[in-house]
């Protein structure tokens, strides 16, 4: 295999894997996989539905005799109101948590469409012309040297598509573990001194699903790089125009990587979580 096909060969893995990305981060967790998942995910959280409940007993109670001094303080109809909204509250955050977290990954999406309606989705990446005009003008040996590191570089962008890919497969994952045993860390908003427990865990759950957009802007960076005539000295040779290329190449990538794996993080830092 030639030296433009070995890199090329690497593109067209990156692309394919960019396509299966693409289509992870358009599809809701209703919809992927047939639905069969998310079917299991309900019956999953319609049983812990029960165990919700009675922690929502049970983080009442707790906060009750907490925050109340005696008898005669409950009775005062300013303070019983207060204690019935919480408890009617938490009870309907429970019992409609599957639509709670489910309007909350719309609005991400409804960002990523924003994305991708303004910038586009990228084009597959190819090997720019001056890299396939670079090649062609090199020597036997200088073939030869560009032709291992070209190898080598190929191997480096499959390894780092894979890895990206299984991040955001993972992140799917995490969205369905975190509708799946909702009702629990919801029940905490019943109880004063744990309801922060509650709004962290949508919080959290909310960051989650905006790491939709922090991967689809890295990746429609990393294709505008990709398919971009390379930055080299004018006076550079083509075996130097061909390794820096190369070079760049697996390097932006490395980057999108670690972009996509840290873009939990990146999320957080910008939601003060």
């Amino acid at each position: 295999m030639g030296i433009v096909d070995n890199i090329q060969s690497a593109l067209d893995t990156w692309n394919r894997y960019l396509g299966e990305i693409w289509t992870l981060l358009s599809t809701s967790p209703q919809d992927f996989r047939g639905g069969g998942i998310w079917d299991v995910i309900r019956e999953v959280n319609g049983s812990l539905q029960a165990i919700g409940y009675a922690l929502l007993v049970l983080f009442f109670v707790i906060g009750l005799v907490k925050h109340t001094t005696s008898l005669s303080e409950i009775k005062r109809p300013e303070v019983a109101l207060r204690f019935f909204l919480r408890f009617a509250i938490a009870k309907a955050v429970i019992t409609y948590g599957m639509d709670i977290m489910v309007g909350v990954f719309d609005i991400s999406q409804g960002v990523i469409q924003a994305i991708v309606g303004n910038i586009g989705a990228p084009t597959p990446a190819t090997v720019p012309q001056e890299i396939v005009d670079a090649v062609g003008s090199l020597g036997i040996l200088d073939k030869v040297g560009v032709w291992a590191v070209s190898l080598i570089g190929s191997l480096v962008i499959i390894v780092l598509s894979i890895i990206m890919l299984y991040t955001v497969y993972a992140r799917f994952i995490r969205l369905y573990i975190y509708t799946a045993i909702s009702p629990i860390p919801l029940s905490t908003f019943a109880g004063q001194g744990v309801s922060q427990t509650g709004a962290a865990f949508l919080k959290s759950y909310a960051a989650v699903c905006l790491e939709g957009a922090v991967i689809v802007l890295a990746c429609i960076i990393f294709s505008a790089f990709a398919s971009a005539p390379p930055m080299v000295d004018p006076g550079a040779t083509a075996s130097q125009m061909v390794w820096s290329y190369i070079g760049q190449l697996a390097f932006n990538l490395l980057v999108l990587t670690g972009s996509v794996k840290l873009a939990n993080m990146t999320i957080k830092e910008m939601l003060g979580l």
